[in-house]
C-alpha cells in the first residue's frame, strides 16, 4: 500500500473542547456537563464527533490518495472521547489509532496523535512536563508534550505534538510559559539527535504564539528547524481569528532533512492552513472565520473555532 502513495499527508488540529458528557471528579469539567450552563448533553457530543469526523479525512491537498497518516489533536478531554472520535460514523473505515496520556492541565484537557497504524508502524511514545509556578510559588499546570517514534515510508521520524499556555493573561504576562515549554521541546530534541544525529524531527501543535513570537524562534534557531508557516501566515490567513485578526498559532515545523531528496525517503513538498468553506462561518460579521461549537456559553454547533493545519511529504 505505501508504494503506491503520491503524498502523506500530517496535520494538527485543535478540536475546541471534545469533551465526553461525563463527570470526572479529578477536573475541572464541570463546564461540559449537561446539567452546566453549555448543556452538553449527548446529542451535542455526538453532533460534534460527527462534525469532527467529517473533517478529518479531508484535510490535505484535493488530489491526495488517501487520509492524513498521523494527526495531532489538541483539547480532548480522555481515552473515551478519542475512542468515540476514531470510530464515529465518516472515521471509522480509516482504521485510526490513537495515542494519549492523560496530563495535570486543570482543565482536563490534553494532546493526542491518530495515526493510521497499516502506515505509520509505532514503536515508543512518552510524555514530557511543563514545569511553571505561579507568583505565589505554586506549581501552575499545563497540558504535557507528546513524543511518539514510528516508521513511515521505511523512514524514522519523531513527531512532538504541544499545546503551549494560552495568552488569556495577556501575551506579556503568559510569554514566559511559551518560552519554558520551548526549551523542553530544545531538550527534547536534543537528547533525540543524541541518539541518532540525522534524526527526523516533526514539531507540531497550538503554540498560542504566531511564528513571528519569540518562542517559536526559539524552537528555529537553537534546535534548526524550518518553519513553512512563516509565508503561510498573513493579514488574510491564519488557524484562529481574534478581534477580526488572523492568527496562526497551529503549526508544523520540520527539520532540515526532510528537505534532502538524496538521503530521505520522505521529503517536504507543502504547507497550508486546511480552510475550507464548510468549515467556515457562512453569514453574519464572522463570514469566513472557523464554524465553532460554542461562542462563550452559547452553543453554534459548529466544528472548532480553529482550522486544521497540515504539511504533505512526498515519497522519495
Amino acid at each position: 500500500m505505501n508504494n503506491n502513495i503520491n503524498a502523506y499527508t500530517i496535520a494538527f488540529y485543535n478540536i475546541e473542547n471534545l469533551f465526553d458528557i461525563k463527570k470526572d471528579p479529578t477536573t475541572n469539567d464541570q463546564d461540559f456537563l449537561p446539567t452546566s450552563q453549555k448543556r452538553w448533553t449527548l446529542k451535542r457530543y455526538n453532533n460534534k464527533l460527527m462534525k469532527l469526523g467529517t473533517v478529518i479525512p479531508k484535510i490535505g491537498n484535493e488530489d491526495n490518495e488517501i487520509a492524513p497518516v498521523i494527526i495531532g489533536l489538541a483539547e480532548i478531554e480522555n481515552k473515551k472521547a478519542l475512542s468515540d472520535l476514531i470510530n464515529s460514523s465518516h472515521l471509522k473505515d480509516e482504521n485510526y489509532s490513537y495515542i494519549h496520556y492523560d496530563s495535570p492541565d486543570e482543565r482536563g484537557i490534553d494532546v493526542a496523535l491518530l495515526y493510521k497504524s497499516d502506515i505509520f508502524k509505532v514503536y515508543h511514545s512518552e510524555t514530557f512536563s511543563v514545569y511553571l509556578e505561579r507568583e505565589n510559588g505554586e506549581q501552575d499546570y499545563t497540558r504535557d508534550i507528546l513524543l511518539v517514534k514510528g516508521e513511515l515510508n521505511n523512514e524514522h521520524i519523531h513527531v512532538i505534538v504541544n499545546h503551549w499556555s494560552s495568552r488569556r493573561e495577556g501575551i506579556k504576562e503568559t510569554e514566559f510559559k511559551r518560552l519554558e515549554a520551548a526549551n523542553v521541546v530544545n531538550t527534547i530534541i536534543k537528547s533525540l539527535r543524541q541518539d541518532d544525529p540525522d534524526a527526523k524531527i516533526i514539531v507540531m501543535g497550538d503554540f498560542n504564539d504566531n511564528p513571528n513570537s519569540r518562542s517559536i524562534q526559539l524552537l528555529e534557531d537553537e534546535s534548526f528547524l524550518f518553519n513553512p508557516f512563516k509565508t503561510v501566515w498573513s493579514y488574510d490567513n491564519g488557524s484562529s481569528s481574534h478581534n477580526f485578526q488572523w492568527q496562526l498559532f497551529d503549526q508544523i515545523l520540520f527539520s532540515t532533512n526532510f528537505f534532502d531528496t538524496s538521503n530521505s525517503k520522505l521529503t517536504f513538498s507543502d504547507a497550508k492552513v486546511f480552510n475550507s468553506k464548510f468549515l467556515t462561518q457562512s453569514d453574519g460579521k464572522y463570514k469566513g472565520q472557523p464554524f465553532r461549537t460554542f461562542v462563550g456559553k452559547k452553543y453554534k454547533g459548529g466544528y472548532s473555532d480553529h482550522f486544521p493545519v497540515f504539511i504533505e511529504l512526498r515519497p522519495s
